[in-house]
């Protein structure tokens, strides 16, 4: 695992902090790079049943490295540029996966965010599934300010969390809001005095349920959440299958009444 991203992992969380300290964790193409191996292990690793996701520093993460948006300007074809090559079956760019791997990880992703989240930072920020922001975090769609449009999966993120208006607005200002109003829009989940602990207490809340359960939850919701009701109702019912019976399913049920914690084996 590269140095720019730590993962530890203990009792079923994985803690995942962006390590570029020296640069409020902007994006280089290497830290590109290292967030999705990261959210690639993570999704191959059977024992993870929630994540956190932080940033070293005095930052969460302040977007976009300069010297990578040179690149774009360089005269260079922008086929030939990293950051817009597409693997093959995944519906993302590199740009766009940094963020959108967050929601493709299987477990509840949790951001604990302080300092700034800006740009990319946002973006990869609104691909978690809950956001916990300190009082004083600060926020901004801030492609603008480059004459550019939100390009790590933004347009996919914010149409979960806020207005049609209140997305557009924020996107062609770029202004800066602080925590209160991002809880107030809904931009992020709750204002949290501490959030990397309350994060981590309740990555070990989830980490504590049936983990089958918790990934069925999510792909539910991922799923079908812009979806037509038929097809989610049939999914609903599907995944709702796969659990009843099953040996964590059980095992909720039997640490229920017998009063005792469950013992759950690795997801499926």
């Amino acid at each position: 695992m590269s140095d720019f991203v730590k993962v530890e992992i203990n009792d079923h969380v994985a803690s995942v902090s962006l390590n570029r300290p020296d640069k409020y964790n902007s994006l280089s193409l290497e830290m590109f790079k290292a967030i999705i191996e990261a959210g690639e292990a993570i999704i191959k690793n059977k024992s993870i049943r929630a994540v956190v996701l932080s940033g070293e520093g005095k930052g969460f993460c302040a977007g976009l490295d300069f010297a990578s948006f040179a690149e774009m300007g360089s005269g260079k074809s922008l086929d030939d540029i990293e950051l817009f090559r597409r693997e093959e079956g995944n519906p993302a760019n590199r740009a766009q996966y940094v963020g959108y791997i967050w929601k493709r990880v299987p477990v509840p992703v949790i951001a604990a965010i302080h300092g700034v989240a800006y740009g990319g930072g946002l973006q990869i920020a609104l691909a978690a599934d809950i956001r916990l922001a300190k009082p004083d975090a600060k926020f901004s769609v801030m492609e603008i300010k480059w004459g550019l449009i939100p390009d790590m999966s933004g347009s996919q993120t914010l149409r979960d969390l806020i207005g049609l208006d209140v997305a557009k607005e924020l996107t062609y200002t770029g202004r800066v809001i602080d925590a209160v109003e991002a809880d107030r829009i809904g931009l992020i989940t709750r204002v949290s005095q501490d959030p990397v602990a309350e994060a981590n207490q309740l990555a070990r809340e989830i980490a504590s349920k049936n983990p089958d359960a918790i990934v069925a939850g999510k792909k539910l919701f991922e799923s079908t959440w812009h979806g037509e009701s038929q097809k989610g109702l049939e999914l609903e019912e599907t995944l709702q299958k796969t659990l009843i019976g099953s040996t964590n399913q059980l095992e909720s049920v039997m640490a229920n009444f017998e009063n005792r914690p469950p013992d759950f084996q690795d997801r499926r």
